[in-house]
């Protein structure tokens, strides 16, 4: 006879039942065993975590400790459910009419949340407490946590309220300061390891210590995504699975390998580095992944170098980590630092690309060739260090043409003196001053930047000058003044961009609030008042 009973993914076939088989919520649980033992039972509870940590789960296991009976009908309240009796047994089915459990993502509103305050006053039809999980409890509207405030604060002693939510922050301070909270962690990686390798030997399955490790590494600390991976991971490889064939099925990049192409950057040597990420490619890698697992060995060695301990991730081969050791010894963490923005960079340039391989190998040669670029502390101290290049011998190179020639000898001669006048970096800043001196040299007096806006043309600057300028004080490159009362805010700042422009130096141009002369158009009007005075 044909066997028809459906298949139950190994996600589901093995989800804890009790306390005891939830790894790595140690304090949670502790905290729960001596509520129960001291009959201490919160009405409210809020688990939070990222997904597949165990939210619902601990949920459930909760609502079977309160309406545990017992195999015998006369038990109470325990965190050891028992698993047979009807309420067990109705809850695992997702059956028991007094266990109600919400999806708040497609309940938000104010009238699902009623149906619930509405219920509440009727005792439990079998069992010991009524409980209300709610998954996703952060979904639910404004209003409809409004409507649950007055409830979950002093709800029916029948009644329990479980909430669930990855999104701790969205949750209403109102509601968390009614609710017992539990942050679940992310599972460690040794405990991680140690459950999949359980479950493989409970499914029969061949699966080595790699292949869990990576595993355990894309999981990202979530149980369920781990189970399911190795489900999966379990029928790739038909009872043999090895890390070649996860890595397939994920589309990683041996870690090895990937090792190799961030030393080939790290050397700048391009060739082999995109030889490298083409094979990696041609094998299934996924350019982003490739990107990725750069990005994280880059993070990794940085840690390792400012904390040696955290090489000790059981994640990570013995040969991987020797060899993480060493770069994290050698590389300084400037190269480091430098590699890592830019690769989140490149991820930002791969997903937006429509070729994600042309991008990840632009990313790659632009690292290779920023790898051997020098410090800015090494970069002084070559400028510190270096002597003045020597003259070049003759006119130029390849110059045909006499205007061409002549302008080129000229330049030599012009920089034969200044190299002879001003060596090293020192002189050069000192001629640099010299010619910016020169430069403003030509405006004296303010008259002559009056003059200047004048030459160019620009009415408007002009008139706003001669009427809103009370000038303080002037030099060369940098003039003080009072405005008048009318006069526009951005003045300052357009005068400076304009003398910038024309003369081709920064000038600085500043308000002050006291100590400016009459501007140039009252010292006019006054000039013709007397002049007409003279006259009469």
């Amino acid at each position: 006879m044909t066997d028809t009973s459906a298949y139950r993914v190994l996600a589901r076939k093995y989800r804890p039942e009790t306390f005891a088989d939830l790894v790595g919520q140690d304090a949670m649980v502790r905290t729960l065993k001596n509520a129960f033992a001291a009959d201490r039972i919160a009405q409210a509870f809020v688990m939070t975590g990222i997904r597949g940590t165990g939210k619902t789960t601990t949920a459930r296991i909760i609502a079977k400790g309160m309406n545990c009976i017992g195999p015998d009908g006369n038990g109470g309240p325990t965190t050891d459910p028992c698993g047979v009796c009807e309420h067990c047994t109705a809850i695992m089915e997702g059956r028991h009419v007094d266990v109600m459990e919400m999806d708040a993502a497609s309940n938000t509103g104010v009238a699902n949340i009623r149906e619930i305050i509405d219920s509440v006053h009727y005792r439990a039809a079998s069992a010991r407490y009524k409980v209300y999980i709610i998954d996703e409890v952060h979904m639910l509207s404004t209003g409809a946590f409004n409507a649950l405030l007055k409830t979950l604060e002093e709800p029916p002693e029948h009644v329990k309220f479980i909430f669930a939510t990855t999104e701790i922050r969205k949750v209403p301070v109102t509601v968390l300061s009614r609710c017992q909270r539990f942050d679940l962690r992310r599972i460690e990686p040794e405990v991680m390891i140690a459950l999949l390798r359980k479950i493989a030997t409970a499914e029969g399955a061949e699966i080595t210590d790699d292949a869990l490790a990576l595993i355990t590494r894309a999981a990202e600390g979530s149980a369920r995504d781990a189970t399911s991976l190795l489900d999966q991971a379990i029928s790739h490889g038909a009872g043999e699975t090895g890390a070649e064939q996860v890595r397939a099925m994920l589309g990683l990049a041996d870690r090895g390998r990937v090792l190799d192409l961030f030393d080939m950057v790290l050397r700048g040597d391009a060739g082999a580095a995109l030889t490298e990420l083409s094979a990696q490619y041609a094998d299934g890698a996924d350019p982003m992944a490739v990107l990725r697992d750069l990005a994280e060995i880059t993070h990794w060695v940085s840690v390792v170098k400012i904390t040696p301990d955290a090489a000790e991730d059981p994640t990570i081969a013995p040969e991987e980590r020797a060899r993480g050791q060493q770069m994290a010894e050698t590389l300084p963490m400037r190269v480091l630092t430098r590699l890592w923005q830019m690769l989140l960079k490149a991820l930002d340039e791969v997903a937006a690309a429509p070729n994600a391989m042309m991008a990840a190998e632009m990313a790659v040669i632009r690292l290779t060739h920023v790898a051997d670029l020098p410090s800015p502390e090494e970069l002084v101290r070559k400028l510190q260090n270096s002597s003045p290049p020597p003259a070049p011998a003759g006119g130029g190179g390849g110059g045909n043409g006499a205007a061409q020639g002549s302008t080129g000898a000229q330049a030599v001669h012009h920089a034969q003196q200044r190299m002879a006048s001003n060596p090293g970096p020192q002189g050069q800043t000192t001629a640099l001053a010299q010619d910016l001196d020169a430069a403003l040299a030509r405006f004296p007096t303010f008259e002559h930047v009056i003059e200047l806006i004048r030459v160019n043309r620009d009415v408007k600057l002009l008139v706003e000058v001669e009427t809103c300028v009370q000038l303080a004080a002037y030099q060369p490159g940098r003039i003080e003044f009072v405005p008048t009362d009318d006069a526009p805010r951005d003045l300052a700042q357009r005068l400076g961009q304009k003398l910038q422009l024309w003369t081709g130096n920064r000038w600085a141009v500043s308000l002050v609030n006291e100590g400016g002369a009459e501007t140039i158009a009252q010292i006019r009007d006054a000039r013709e008042l007397a002049l007409k005075k003279q006259a009469e």
